[in-house]
């Protein structure tokens, strides 16, 4: 019975994400967009650096926020909300 129920959790590195509550599912799918923004933003400033400075190129560094960080961030709390949010949901429905 504890292996039927296991089975049909969503797992994520060993991770049993259904076990959530609703709290918890919004918290984790928001800090995966933050993180995903922050991530995206570190590495797309950095290539924007080393881009002007080998290059001598005038890019402004506000483009990896507006072109980079903000779409990848938007793409990845979206997604994490629909994942998570659905897996609770099946959770609650199903009565598990």
């Amino acid at each position: 019975m504890v292996a039927a129920t296991q089975a049909n959790q969503g797992r994520f590195f060993g991770v049993q994400l259904g076990d959530f509550g609703l709290f918890a599912t919004l918290l984790l799918a928001f800090s995966l967009g933050f993180m995903a923004f922050f991530a995206t933003c570190f590495v797309s400033i950095l290539s924007i650096l080393f881009y002007n400075s080998i290059g001598h190129h005038t890019i402004n560094f506000a483009d990896s926020y507006r072109y980079f960080g903000l779409p990848v961030g938007l793409i990845v709390l979206a997604v994490s909300l629909v994942v998570l949010l659905g897996l609770w949901l099946r959770r609650k429905l199903t009565g598990n």
